[in-house]
């Protein structure tokens, strides 16, 4: 009888409810909460998906040993945490990403360029915040990048300057990707007056089949002779555009941007939830984190519509900007394009801003793996 009550002793010592916390349910009740945002309110279902039903996996209570845990060297969850952890997944992420991009707008109007690159100052701007608040230069560096809206880019640059740090910041940059509308709308609207959101951008010109080609050639040897450390990601962006645009090379194409970048999402998605385990997750350093990362995208919004305002000053009646399309310079693609879009066609349902808020979007992702290879650089 005595050996019974043992061996249902030793059994209810091994299950979850013996080892559970409050932080365990905490975590758990936060993954159900992205869970049912994104299948209510349809905010990114493709990555708060995965990345709430990790958490809620990675959160399951267990006794230290069983090699279940993400954290656990050899186990399953830990050998599919090498690819984020080794920066392996986010370069393929870049190539699905490159091979379903159309830079056509951009292309045709090389000037909004200036705007992708202006949203990247958010990235900087946190950098130096958190320089303040007491993280190290490589830590303020891998949280700045937060600001860029780009969850692949966050992961790869967190992995080399703060692997400690990299789950609170893959968490925050999905989550401020899938809250783009929300934080974005009120700050075009307070930027804006009435009369600048009733501009009306000329219609692009047609860009050639043979631009298209040359363009991801070019542009990647002059982004990566400028920051060959940015190589991974914008090598593999360029590629897949280029197997997207040279017209031989469809299979390759439809492959990157179909099974191969669900494959990898679904992997970095459940991962990246996994590694939010409640002992490593829940800590004032992750709320710094979440609260520099929505400081970094406001600032990238802000400098995205403030310079747009300055590019008029020094514009043509007929060649002025409108300003809504100042927030798509983040890389959160295409989103951030989108926003500009509703907002725009909020004061005129006949003014479609999508085709030219493209550009600075589509610049915005070349623009933040550009700034990553920057970081990179000067603290890896």
């Amino acid at each position: 009888m005595n050996t019974i009550f043992e061996s249902l002793q030793q059994f209810w010592g091994y299950t979850g409810f013996a080892n559970m916390t409050y932080q365990h349910l905490i975590m758990i009740a936060i993954g159900i909460a992205f869970i049912t945002v994104a299948i209510i309110k349809d905010w990114e279902p493709l990555l708060l998906v995965p990345i709430g039903f990790g958490m809620i996996i990675g959160n399951i209570p267990f006794t230290e040993g069983l090699q279940v845990g993400i954290y656990e060297q050899g186990s399953v969850m830990n050998i599919l945490y090498q690819g984020v952890q080794k920066g392996w997944y986010p370069p393929l992420i870049f190539l699905g990403i490159g091979a379903m991009t159309d830079f056509s707008a951009l292309i045709s109007q090389p000037r909004l360029m200036l705007i992708g690159a202006a949203a990247q100052i958010g990235i900087f701007g946190a950098y130096i915040i958190a320089l303040h608040m007491g993280f190290t230069p490589a830590e303020s560096g891998a949280i700045g990048i937060i600001g860029g809206a780009d969850g692949p880019t966050a992961i790869f640059l967190s992995s080399k300057l703060a692997p400690h740090l990299m789950g609170a910041i893959a968490v925050s940059a999905y989550s401020y990707m899938a809250l783009v509308p929300v934080i974005q709308r009120p700050i075009m609207l307070l930027m804006t007056t009435k009369k600048e959101r009733l501009i009306r951008m000329k219609t692009p010109r047609p860009v050639q089949q043979k631009e298209k080609i040359i363009f991801p050639i070019v542009g990647f040897i002059l982004t990566a002779f400028i920051v060959p450390s940015g190589m991974p990601l914008l090598g593999m962006l360029f590629f897949g555009n280029l197997l997207k645009e040279s017209g031989v090379t469809k299979r390759l194409a439809e492959t990157a941007r179909g099974p191969m970048i669900d494959v990898v999402t679904i992997l970095i998605g459940v991962t990246v939830g996994c590694s939010t385990q409640a002992d490593v997750f829940l800590s004032a350093t992750s709320i710094k984190i979440f609260a520099l990362g929505l400081l970094s995208f406001v600032i990238a919004t802000i400098c995205g519509v403030g310079f747009v305002k300055i590019m008029n000053l020094f514009c043509k009646e007929e060649n002025k900007i409108n300003p809504l399309i100042g927030n798509a310079g983040v890389s959160a693609v295409p989103d951030a394009a989108r926003v500009s879009q509703n907002v725009g066609r909020e004061f005129d349902k006949n003014n479609h801003l999508l085709m030219h808020a493209m550009a600075p979007n589509v610049a915005g992702v070349i623009g933040s793996a550009v700034a990553a290879g920057i970081l990179l650089s000067f603290l890896g």
